[in-house]
């Protein structure tokens, strides 16, 4: 059988012949061991060649595996299958009265495919979506299970792993007990005279932070405030607040967004950006992110400040957010505490390639880091070099898949293989 498979946006076709979709834990089994080649698609929402297997190669979904969503209420732990989606996961853990500690802006994509990338939300003292993972089960190259855990040498490297060690077929993440959250948005905070002590107050206003802009004119113009209830909200006097509901994206409805104006809801409905029934971002775009220390958070808002002329016409929003540093390998948060900065760009390959240089022209004093599944052009050898525990991730990759079953060109391109 011959199909057209491509990621969300649409701007990566597969070569691979076929979207294989297993729908039992042996069939999965089988199918990687008797594959050459092998890579997971997850939700698809990657905008460069994570995923590609090439033509001869197994692309594979594990969506059609049955769903898992195993609480423990004691514990406070949830065993849950790789395919399941956030949306899915959140409500059903929020039936426990308990929480996970943070969520990305789109509800919609899978829980392995978003720890694999070193996906994220936001928030001063909030790690990745990786950080609450305690244990990985994955299916290896020869089709046996193995599983690492929190205690394991191995462990810090198996998280964030670019599927290049196996099939994640399941994960337990640490929870909390459920909480609400108020989001409050105000506009127009100004860039000029915004000094590192400055943002630093705004990142640590709320329990997640994103400042928007288009980089038309300097400053941001909407400010993203998601209040835990039982934390204080303080004083916000760097911007008004918003007199209406606004989505991220000018000119998109904001009926796609979570609830506004300080109106409090389950954890699950807030810190994420979208419902998770609508249609996130624009939907009709590309991304870029980087993630850069953040100490040099100010000097990075005025470097993009610099280069806005560039930027604007393609871009369609810039989000800043900050995340707390970890120990995984291969996150882009590892050993520093960090900000964030993503573009959603204009639908356009060809138009926006040459922006997406000159941004990394402008970060590359900051050590900039980009997102795995997102678009960048930061040479091989540089991004290696930004990753001190590449050589000890590159060792595990050789001792699980030591014949490259899982290791496509952009894995072998990080690892330098």
């Amino acid at each position: 059988m011959t199909e057209t498979v491509t990621n969300w946006a649409g701007n990566i076709t597969y070569a691979a012949k076929e979207l294989h979709r297993p729908h039992s834990l042996d069939a999965l089994r089988t199918l990687v061991a008797d594959s050459s080649k092998v890579r997971v698609l997850g939700s698809g929402h990657s905008f460069n060649e994570i995923a590609e297997p090439g033509p001869e190669g197994t692309l594979l979904s594990i969506a059609g595996l049955p769903p898992v969503i195993d609480v423990d209420t004691t514990a406070r732990t949830v065993r849950v299958s790789g395919g399941v989606r956030y949306a899915e996961l959140a409500r059903v853990v929020h039936t426990h009265g308990l929480a996970l500690p943070n969520m990305a802006s789109l509800p919609h994509i899978s829980v392995a495919g978003s720890v694999a990338t070193g996906t994220h939300g936001s928030g001063v003292a909030n790690g990745s979506l990786a950080a609450p993972v305690r244990e990985v089960e994955l299916v290896t190259a020869d089709g046996d299970t193995v599983r690492i855990g929190r205690g394991d040498a191995r462990f810090d490297g198996a998280v964030t792993s670019l599927g290049a060690l196996g099939v994640v077929v399941a994960l337990t993440l640490d929870l909390e007990p459920a909480f609400e959250v108020e989001q409050h948005v105000f506009t127009e905070l100004p860039l000029a005279g915004l000094d590192l002590e400055a943002y630093e107050t705004i990142a640590a206003a709320a329990y997640s932070v994103s400042l928007f802009t288009d980089w038309r004119e300097p400053g941001f113009r909407q400010v993203w405030l998601k209040r835990r209830t039982d934390q204080p909200l303080p004083d916000f006097p760097w911007a008004a607040p918003a007199t209406e509901k606004l989505h991220p994206v000018p000119g998109m409805p904001a009926v796609n967004c979570t609830e506004q104006f300080g109106v409090p809801g389950p954890w699950h409905e807030r810190l994420p950006h979208f419902r998770a029934e609508f249609t996130p971002s624009s939907g009709a775009e590309l991304q870029s992110e980087y993630l850069l220390p953040r100490e040099h958070a100010v000097d990075v808002l005025h470097a993009l400040d610099g280069i806005r002329a560039t930027v604007a016409p393609v871009l369609q929003t810039c989000e800043i957010r900050t995340v707390a540093a970890d120990q995984q390998w291969l996150s882009p948060a590892y050993g520093r505490d960090t900000v964030a900065v993503h573009f959603t760009w204009v639908e356009d390959t060809q138009a926006v390639l040459p922006v997406v240089r000159r941004v990394e022209e402008a970060l590359d004093p900051f050590d900039a880091r980009p997102h795995w599944g997102k678009v960048f052009t930061t040479p091989a050898p540089v991004l290696r070099g930004r990753y001190p525990r590449l050589a000890d991730f590159r060792v595990l990759a050789r001792a699980l898949d030591p014949d490259g079953k899982f290791a496509n060109p952009f894995v072998r391109t990080v690892l330098g293989d």
